[in-house]
């Protein structure tokens, strides 16, 4: 185990976007990439390696070299074997042996790291079976993009062409004209949830929206009788971040709801980028919460036609957006499978 060529302080460095080099973090999300950093490549650490955030536990594999910021530690495999075919079962094997442990203990140490031991399937003599591990990887890997295809079909989600009306709304987005409404008129007046402890919740199958952006907002599924929101309307929480929601729902005291459900679907969803720009600044926090009223007298910027909003150019330009993000995963789907198809192949000329 190597401990890092060189920290790099996530408040003395200038993170961008894009890049050439990652910076990995102690973060639990996005591969613990916070972005890219321009440094001295001297101090990059190896790819194909794990890196382990030291009061975290959170540890994940890296393809790639890349920086690294405060207490993450790297795991050189002395296997020639470990790779990106079979890394993620070393991981999921230390996550086990790790989940005894608590965020921020002191146990992380170094020597701590070194001698925590995991659980792996050996050959009879006692080396790791590789093998193995890599076909039920792929066994796993497999019916998941069977799950993933199947869902894109059955929502009507692998689509992904952009019509001629599409095309030319993405072309001619920069020359719409725009125009300032208040959301009041637009929708009228913005509902407020009502409180519900926690203690008080009952389990059901209702959608029970809080303040956060974890879960998009969904602190718990309620059978409690409560006020239930159309879906299609929007949600705009204490701290001003807006949500679409495609689903009926209940809310607490923190949410005030737009109720944009007459729009069209994807008109809708326009709106809610609208709000979220407006609302979410950092003008509204602990000490100054965002309420209905604040909903009531928020401006938002739409664009126009004939001096009205233009909602089927929003419509138009949402669905277009929807198409290039969803080709993606169309795409991706579509050569996970033609590699598993052919691992498949291979397998099975081995043992011919």
């Amino acid at each position: 185990m190597n401990t890092y060529k060189k920290r790099f302080d996530a408040n003395k460095v200038e993170v961008h976007q894009l890049g050439t080099y990652p910076y990995v973090v102690r973060m639990g999300s996005n591969n613990g990439q916070k972005g890219f950093i321009n440094e001295d490549p001297k101090f990059l650490n190896e790819g194909n390696t794990i890196s382990f955030g030291q009061d975290t536990a959170t540890m994940f594999y890296q393809e790639k070299p890349y920086f690294t910021g405060d207490k993450i530690k790297i795991l050189k495999p002395k296997e020639k074997r470990f790779g990106k075919k079979n890394a993620q079962f070393f991981i999921a094997a230390m996550m086990k042996s790790f989940s005894s442990f608590s965020w921020g203990s002191s146990s992380y140490s170094v020597d701590v790291i070194k001698n925590q031991k995991v659980t792996l399937p050996v050959l009879s003599n006692e080396k790791i079976d590789f093998d193995f591990i890599e076909s039920l990887l792929a066994e796993i890997e497999s019916k998941r993009i069977s799950q993933l295809e199947t869902y894109l079909l059955n929502n009507g989600l692998n689509e992904y062409q952009l019509t001629d009306k599409e095309k030319k709304a993405l072309e001619n987005f920069d020359k719409c004209n725009w125009n300032i409404f208040n959301l009041e008129n637009l929708f009228g007046k913005s509902t407020r949830g009502r409180r519900l402890k926690s203690a008080d919740r009952v389990s059901g199958a209702l959608p029970f929206i809080t303040a956060g952006e974890t879960d998009q907002g969904i602190s718990a599924f309620i059978g409690n009788d409560v006020k239930v929101f159309s879906a299609n309307t929007t949600t705009i929480d204490m701290f001003g971040s807006a949500k679409y929601r495609n689903f009926k729902y209940g809310g607490d005291d923190h949410i005030a709801v737009v109720h944009t459900n007459k729009l069209p679907k994807y008109a809708s969803v326009f709106v809610t980028s609208a709000i979220h720009k407006s609302s979410y600044n950092g003008q509204f926090n602990y000490g100054r919460n965002f309420y209905a009223k604040d909903a009531d007298a928020l401006d938002i910027s739409l664009p126009v036609k004939d001096g009205k909003p233009d909602y089927e150019i929003m419509e138009t330009i949402i669905s277009a957006i929807h198409k290039l993000v969803i080709k993606d995963v169309v795409l991706y789907v579509e050569k996970k499978k033609k590699e598993l198809n052919k691992l498949t192949e291979n397998a099975n000329a081995v043992k011919c």
